[in-house]
């Protein structure tokens, strides 16, 4: 049997899975770049060919060209993963690093889309940097967002005023749980109004990228969009489904 590699470089982490012939995924890895993206996707990549017989190897995402393989779009990646794996969603929210995508699905093929990679306001890196200032973990975000009551409202769209409205919060002694609330209702607002731009929200809705392991942004956007349980859909492999995409694209092609 033959096996297939995917391999989406973003500009965090790298996200690699395996698939077979039959598109069963074997094996998902999800690694820190750490400056030295081409060095841990051809670690990765050596790896893997030590355990399976690879037939071929797809790439996606901001540096996917480092390596030599069958490039694929990121935006068509993460298309074609959302419409073989949940053929019912209408609509992609996909926040990685240091960019956000929305993907509009229709009939179970790309319709539609839009993306912000001018700043990184509003994307993991911005979570990253405030859950560090408060010294926190981003994965504390989930149980402190349910904690709050009254949520202050948080600048998303530029990472030096979200900086200087959580220090004036800190100052007036706004707890800690309302502060991270405020922080991922920014994400989510941010997203809303920039990507959105008062489009109509299609159900049911995929959250994909490394931001879905955020629970209370997913809190956050569940709130703001008024969504319903099950309208919602984390996809088990959230975080590779541009490196997934990109072997459904290769192989079908």
């Amino acid at each position: 049997m033959n096996h297939y590699l995917g391999i989406d470089i973003g500009s965090i982490a790298i996200k690699a899975v395996v698939l077979d012939d039959h598109k069963s995924i074997l094996e998902e890895h999800y690694v820190r770049i750490k400056g030295e993206p081409a060095k841990i996707a051809n670690s990765i990549i050596n790896n893997t060919q030590e355990r399976y017989k690879i037939a071929a190897v797809s790439t996606t995402g901001s540096g996917g060209k480092l390596l030599s393989g069958y490039f694929v779009n990121e935006i068509v990646a993460q298309a074609k993963a959302v419409a073989h794996l949940h053929s019912e969603v209408k609509t992609v929210i996909e926040i990685g690093g240091e960019d956000s995508k929305l993907i509009r699905m229709k009939d179970g093929k790309l319709s539609d889309f839009s993306t912000n990679t001018v700043c990184a306001a509003g994307t993991g890196s911005f979570l990253d940097q405030q859950a560090s200032r408060m010294g926190l973990n981003v994965e504390e975000f989930g149980n402190l967002f349910l904690k709050s009551k009254h949520a202050p409202r948080i600048a998303g769209r530029c990472t030096v005023f979200a900086k200087s409205d959580m220090i004036h919060l800190q100052q007036k002694g706004t707890p800690e749980h309302e502060i991270v609330a405020g922080l991922c209702l920014a994400v989510a607002r941010n997203f809303v109004s920039n990507l959105g731009q008062g489009k109509k929200w299609e159900k049911p809705i995929s959250f994909q990228g490394g931001v879905a392991a955020n629970i209370g942004v997913v809190k956050a956007f569940e709130k703001l969009l008024g969504l319903k349980s099950g309208e919602l859909i984390i996809p088990k492999y959230f975080a590779s489904m541009g490196a997934i995409g990109s072997v459904f694209q290769m192989i079908n092609t």
